[in-house]
């Protein structure tokens, strides 16, 4: 039996993307000028974020490496035989399959779309030393040149069609927050809340998007000391009257990653609660009507501490205001330029998509202890920004059960 390297498999015939043909190619448009900026000839993308976001493709590697290989006339994604002819049916361009029955059959089937000797482009944020390693022997680059930070800027920049998927995403998250809301109950569990408003965005997804695969939604729903980390995971604790809750909803459309965070109690709030929620949400209010084209993502952030500092609730702040929102998960991907942080210098420019999400964790044992988060989804505009997340905050809504 000959055992080849690699070979196409193309069960079955091409099926809808989450994108048109002429969106993915306007994006392979995109990298090609970034291509052309830096001297690759060839581009060999790995990771979760970039294969999805000029393929279509969201791999599951289970271990195994998967690449888009991109040339100045042709893209390929690379797949494993585990996943027969999948990755064919659902990605833009064409796939070549590579077998186990030999040791880094990998690379020698992106050594046969990319070719030896040229300049090549990967990604520095994602491949490995060892992987790197075997980039090097296997196409034995001219030069070597990190697109990541290209790739990222790209993906920081919405299209319309993206826009579109986020506004449904943002309205999905509702959804799951409405289905949480009415799932509170004291003596109910964490565990319990948190499938009730993951079952809710799952059959949302579902009605709105019919030809999409379905995976990775979740819901973090965290009570009482379990509110302390924003990505605390979900336990077995029954609610209590008085409990602060921490209502965490994360639908998952294609690879797209929408959010809605907001602080909730359960029965009744205790008044030194009340006073840091309402100060959150008034730092949440004044940090939303800051975003807008032109200011940088660190002067919203110096503005926004300005604003705690003056309530003495700085020393509380765990992270960042903000960030971008599109191909990315708790798992993979990360448009690090766009997040409201001191240390970025990114200018808001129409079309970026970011949220605003202050914290504050006051430790057990305070007055008021707990976390504390609201967390809105805006698409910035010509003068300002959309709010596309509908869901209300604060204390009239959100004292429960």
């Amino acid at each position: 039996m000959t055992r080849p390297d690699f070979y196409r498999f193309h069960n079955g015939d091409k099926v809808p993307l989450p994108f048109s043909a002429a969106e993915y190619d306007a994006r392979l448009m995109g990298l090609r000028t970034a291509m052309d900026a830096t001297g690759a000839e060839v581009v060999v993308l790995t990771s979760m974020q970039n294969i999805a976001y000029y393929s279509g493709f969201l791999y599951c590697s289970f271990g195994r490496p998967y690449a888009l290989v991109v040339t100045a006339s042709t893209s390929v994604t690379i797949s494993a035989g585990i996943d027969a002819g999948q990755p064919w049916r659902r990605c833009h361009g064409d796939n070549l399959t590579y077998t186990d029955w030999a040791r880094d059959n990998f690379w020698r089937a992106v050594a046969h779309v990319a070719g030896e000797g040229r300049a090549v482009g990967y990604e520095g944020d994602h491949l490995t030393l060892v992987q790197k390693a075997k980039l090097d022997s296997f196409l034995k680059p001219r030069t070597a040149i990190d697109i990541a930070p290209a790739t990222m800027q790209q993906r920081m920049r919405k299209s319309p069609a993206e826009i579109e998927l986020i506004r449904a995403g943002a309205a999905v998250a509702d959804v799951g927050g409405y289905a949480i809301r009415d799932a509170v109950r004291e003596g109910t569990r964490e565990i319990d809340v948190a499938m009730a408003g993951r079952d809710a965005m799952e059959l949302e997804i579902a009605r709105r998007f019919p030809d999409a695969e379905y995976r990775d939604t979740w819901v973090w729903f965290q009570s009482g000391l379990n509110t302390d980390g924003a990505h605390n995971p979900v336990t077995a604790r029954k609610l209590e009257r008085g409990d602060i809750l921490s209502l965490n909803t994360f639908p998952m459309i294609s690879g797209y990653y929408t959010a809605l965070e907001r602080t909730m109690f359960v029965g009744q709030v205790d008044p030194a609660s009340l006073e840091i929620w309402q100060a959150n949400v008034a730092a949440h209010e004044y940090g939303m009507s800051l975003l807008k084209p032109g200011a940088t993502c660190a002067e919203v952030t110096h503005k926004v501490n300005a604003f705690l500092q003056d309530r003495d609730l700085l020393q509380y702040r765990s992270f960042g205001y903000g960030h971008s929102f599109g191909v990315l998960s708790h798992y993979y991907g990360r448009e690090a330029g766009l997040e409201l942080r001191e240390d970025i210098d990114t200018v808001l420019e129409p079309g970026m998509v970011i949220s605003m999400e202050p914290m504050l964790t006051i430790p057990q044992g305070q007055p008021g202890a707990g976390g504390y988060r609201e967390h809105d989804i805006l698409i910035v505009t010509g003068d300002g920004a959309e709010n596309i997340t509908g869901y209300p905050y604060g204390p009239d809504f959100n004292v429960v059960g």
